[in-house]
């Protein structure tokens, strides 16, 4: 099924790109990286929250990118990015490609208890209807996502940012072992500890009922008096990863690197990570870190841009060529 939107001919015309006052940053690297300018846009929000978008220029006939991640304030962000898309199609953008660095409600991807909405097909049939041809998107919370689009999107992955920085640390640790905060991310981790050539170990834990918090109970594998890289996509309020650290330790793990694509960092998270025995944090730029939140972390912190991974995917979906090759798939 394709998007009653969708051209069919091949060319698109030119990139432009729009940032979303959520992306500022990153999609400044965006820009940077392909040389082309952001293009203007007003962003007001009226008194009553109510919010309005104006364009610039014309973007008649062209290929039209919008920069936005979903993360706090979600529902704010996620409203920017529909009305966004839906002024792109009104003033008749050739195509129209949303990237979503990090999308909202993923953890609401099905039915697990009666009576309960799935969310995240909600966000993606919202997403399509306000006009929206391609998505581009990093670690989608589950990957069964990806079927609630019926249009085509790139689905990218940290692990090629994440990867050669790990490798680049190897050296000077002590006997490392890949760590997953739970099992759901175990095929993730077994790609990535295959890829540095090291163990591979998981925490078993359980979430009950609709809590945040989940209850981390035992460690499948050997990690005393090992180095541990836990691992994890995304960090939310930090409680996942700050009891898997602690169990990390009553095993017997040494030095401990956290790592996490998804930097959410909601309610007192940084307080509770920063007094975990963590040697470094490694995250990614899907998410924008407040400086005030960045420094209570003291040197710790290593954030690793995903600008230049996005504006490569932009400039071959731009060109019509694989994004695939980029990663020899």
């Amino acid at each position: 099924m394709t998007s009653p939107h969708m051209r069919h001919d091949l060319l698109y015309g030119n990139i432009r790109l729009f940032a979303g006052t959520a992306s500022p940053e990153l999609s400044q690297e965006v820009s940077n990286y392909l040389d082309v300018p952001l293009c203007g846009r007003d962003v007001i929000e009226f008194t009553n929250e109510n919010l309005f978008v104006r364009l610039h220029t014309s973007v008649r006939g062209q290929d039209c990118y919008i920069i936005q991640t979903t993360s706090i304030p979600v529902h704010r962000n996620l409203m920017e990015l529909l009305i966004m898309t839906q002024t792109l199609r009104l003033d008749s953008a050739g195509r129209i490609t949303v990237v979503v660095p990090y999308m909202c409600y993923g953890r609401s991807d099905r039915k697990d208890q009666p009576r309960v909405p799935i969310t995240a097909r909600l966000v993606a049939d919202m997403i399509q209807i306000a006009g929206a041809d391609r998505y581009i998107t990093m670690d989608l919370h589950a990957g069964q996502i990806q079927g609630f689009f019926s249009i085509p999107g790139d689905v990218l992955s940290g692990y090629h940012i994440i990867k050669p920085y790990l490798l680049d640390m190897l050296p000077s640790m002590n006997n490392p072992v890949m760590l997953t905060a739970d099992l759901g991310f175990a095929k993730r981790g077994r790609r990535y500890a295959e890829a540095l050539n090291i163990p591979l170990a998981f925490i078993e834990k359980r979430r009950h009922g609709n809590r945040d918090k989940s209850e981390a109970l035992t460690i499948i594998g050997d990690i005393s008096h090992h180095d541990v890289i836990l691992i994890d996509d995304e960090v939310d309020t930090g409680g996942s990863m700050a009891e898997a650290a602690m169990l990390a330790k009553d095993n017997g793990a040494e030095n401990i690197y956290m790592v996490f694509v998804h930097p959410i960092l909601s309610t007192n998270a940084v307080e509770r990570l920063t007094a975990l025995p963590v040697k470094q944090f490694i995250t990614t730029n899907t998410i924008p870190i407040p400086p005030e939140k960045q420094a209570l972390f003291g040197g710790r912190l290593t954030i690793l841009t995903i600008g230049p991974l996005i504006g490569e995917v932009i400039r071959r979906a731009n060109e019509g060529r694989s994004v695939g090759a980029m990663f020899n798939e």
